[in-house]
């Protein structure tokens, strides 16, 4: 019941240094100032407003770390590991196999790709069949 109400109370913490923060006015860099409009800001004139919005930035802000510090404590023994239900993955029966070390071998240049061979001059590929060359039929131009 007791960590209800501390959370509670916390959320409202959060929800007030929210507001003061967005309540208070940037420091300088306005484009209001540029124009003669920077003294209309503040309702309280110069110096109260931003004291009380800053004093309470910093209660504020001091109670919201705090508080996160004390549910951290507190909630240790609340629950469990937000992982506990999931499995635990198999251990491995065989180690990776080592990497290798070294550099690969760099075929010359001119050279055919790996998996393919290249056959002397003259010499015909026996997997391949052998095609006569051909030739255009006689009597025709180049056809200009």
């Amino acid at each position: 019941m007791f960590y209800y109400v501390f959370i509670a109370i916390y959320v409202v913490i959060c929800f007030l240094l929210l507001v003061v923060v967005l309540l208070q006015q940037g420091k300088g860099g306005d484009i209001a100032a540029a124009f003669g409009g920077a003294s209309s800001q503040t309702a309280f004139g110069a110096r109260a407003g931003a004291t009380v919005l800053t004093r309470a930035t910093t209660v504020l802000g001091s109670l919201f770390m705090l508080g996160a510090f004390a549910l951290g404590i507190v909630s240790k023994g609340a629950s469990g590991s937000v992982v506990s239900g999931t499995d635990t993955p198999p251990a491995q029966s065989q180690p990776a196999p080592p990497l290798p070390t070294g550099t690969l071998p760099v075929p010359p240049a001119g050279s055919p790709p790996a998996g393919q061979t290249q056959n002397p001059p003259g010499k015909t590929d026996p997997a391949k069949p052998t095609e006569p060359p051909k030739t255009p039929p006689p009597g025709r131009g180049s056809g200009s």
